[in-house]
């Protein structure tokens, strides 16, 4: 296998975990475009019979494989799985884009930020986290950003709803078993619209992009206010509300672009979300 050209029009895409929820709305935007392939993990009907998707286990399963079989010019990550198996993966694949100088683009957390509480955070500001998820992302930043610039995205993603997202279909599932809807009322955050973020995942492919971006929208919301909006939106019963207070202060998490921004049409603001989830 020779070294690969990274003309867009060229492109062969591997999805790692495009069975999950951001994976297969990014497998659905960018699949009418490019020779796109996706991994799946549990035996589904639909995957099975469709011949771009391969069974794969990050525990048990070698990434390689894959790997040698789809000749990817983009890997782009949304695996989930044990931290420790995905960590090993993503240490192969980057071995991978190095001998075959092709691209990944791999999907973070603003929880990579979640020692910090005073402010917003921005694509060059320095990780750090007290959570065992935030760790773990940065843990894979750190060995990817290691590798030649042009060749890594970073893509950090605050809260994501949509339809079918699982943080919709959790309050769904709590309305409908007459349980509480736990908010945070101290948390400011910004949020993510999932159609709209396989609008800028298909952007980034298509320019050629590189580097740190921070998709989230342009605006910060209160948890609580947020959510609030949302039951509102989708249910007329009366929805009892559990307030988590983990500080008596107000605490960030929020990704906000300051260097790489997308174009205007691309950006979002959580009204929009929450306009966007009505229809």
């Amino acid at each position: 296998m020779t070294k690969k050209d990274l003309d867009p029009k060229k492109h062969r895409i591997l999805i790692l975990g495009a069975s999950g929820y951001i994976g297969n709305s990014i497998y659905k935007e960018l699949g009418p475009y490019f020779r796109t392939f996706g991994t799946y993990r549990t035996p589904k009907k639909e995957f099975e019979s469709n011949q771009q998707f391969f069974q794969y286990n990050v525990e048990e399963d070698d990434v390689y494989e894959i790997l040698q079989v789809c000749q990817p010019t983009i890997v782009i990550s949304a695996l989930r799985g044990d931290f420790n198996a995905q960590f090993i993966a993503h240490q192969h694949i980057a071995e991978y884009i190095v001998t075959y100088n092709c691209k990944i683009i791999f999907l973070s957390s603003a929880n990579v930020f979640d020692a910090y509480s005073k402010f917003p955070s921005y694509e060059l500001d320095k990780t750090l986290s007290h959570s065992i998820y935030g760790h773990f992302k940065i843990k894979i930043e750190n060995a990817l950003l290691r590798l030649p610039k042009k060749q890594v995205t970073i893509v950090r993603l605050p809260m994501v709803f949509g339809a079918n997202s699982p943080r919709l279909l959790d309050m769904k599932t709590a309305i409908s078993d007459n349980d509480a809807v736990e908010v945070f009322p101290n948390l400011i955050m910004n949020v993510m619209y999932d159609k709209k973020l396989t609008q800028q995942i298909h952007y980034i492919v298509n320019r050629n992009k590189s580097g740190v971006y921070h998709l989230g929208s342009t605006d910060l919301v209160h948890h609580d206010e947020f959510t609030k909006d949302l039951l509102a939106l989708i249910t007329k019963k009366k929805v009892v509300i559990k307030q988590v207070f983990t500080t008596n202060e107000d605490r960030y998490l929020a990704v906000l672009p300051k260097f790489n921004k997308l174009p205007k049409h691309l950006q979002i603001t959580s009204q929009e979300i929450l306009e966007e989830l009505e229809k």
